[in-house]
């Protein structure tokens, strides 16, 4: 359902909303370790994710990206996923296909209405906090 941009940016923001509860920013080295991602694609998703004010950037020698607890309450899943897919996920066709509405529907289209409608509301529902207690007491995992 995401692209592998959107699934690596959702891994880094929960690795760096984990590690900055913490206390701590983390390197882009760090973050493409921790999610097992290239680096250079990390990056750019890393960039996508500060310019639309999902992470932080910090420049310098103590610098990183980080997440303040602060803010974690705050950042939707939703906000990830539309600054690195938009709002295709909210939109297309179940199948693929360039022409499917109510009209002329695809043969899923009724189906995949509910489904989409369910992540939507599940994305526009779900903060980042949220889901860090279950990575902080090792119920869930990115690796």
């Amino acid at each position: 359902m995401f692209s592998k941009a959107c699934e690596y940016g959702l891994r880094a923001t929960f690795f760096i909303a984990q590690e900055s509860r913490n206390g701590k920013r983390v390197s882009l080295k760090s973050i493409s370790e921790a999610i097992d991602s290239p680096m250079a694609f990390t990056a750019k998703v890393l960039q996508e994710l500060a310019r639309q004010g999902v992470v932080d950037s910090v420049r310098g020698p103590k610098g990183g990206f980080e997440i303040l607890p602060s803010k974690q309450p705050q950042v939707m899943l939703s906000a990830i996923v539309a600054a690195i897919d938009g709002d295709k996920i909210y939109k297309g066709c179940g199948l693929g296909l360039k022409e499917c509405s109510n009209e002329k529907p695809c043969p899923v289209h009724d189906k995949f209405l509910e489904i989409r409608g369910g992540l939507q509301s599940m994305l526009e529902n779900t903060s980042v906090h949220e889901l860090m207690e279950g990575l902080g007491s090792g119920l869930t995992f990115l690796k």
